[in-house]
């Protein structure tokens, strides 16, 4: 547990990847701890104003952005292990058991567009 989220706080894309859905989020995950990466070490170099010595703006920013893929990280990791260990649905508080799933009588969506395209 300690393990998952210190590897969630250090590198979250990587850590969803390991220990969540990696389809789910990483992409975007990874957005956000680059773009703070990005942010920390521009900060470092005066930032966009040009500042002698750090970009104190500059650098919260990057605090920010890696603080928000870190929780993403942590969250979307949580929700998988909850999905995991309730797989009856008998909690329903998973977001797999709010999806609907099809019937077997349900039509096809893609027949329409195959009509169409018959035509």
């Amino acid at each position: 547990m300690v393990k998952r989220s210190a590897f969630a706080l250090i590198a979250p894309p990587v850590a969803v990847c390991r220990y969540g859905c990696a389809t789910c989020c990483a992409a975007p995950i990874a957005v956000f701890w680059i773009a703070g990466i990005i942010s920390i070490i521009y900060a470092f170099f005066g930032g966009p104003l040009g500042v002698e010595g750090i970009s104190l703006g500059t650098l919260a920013l990057g605090a920010a952005l890696w603080g928000i893929a870190a929780v993403w990280a942590e969250t979307v990791i949580r929700n998988v292990e909850e999905d995991e260990n309730d797989p009856e649905c008998e909690t329903r508080s998973s977001t797999v058991c709010r999806m609907v799933r099809p019937r077997a009588d349900d039509s096809d969506p893609m027949d329409e567009v195959k009509k169409f395209q018959s035509r």
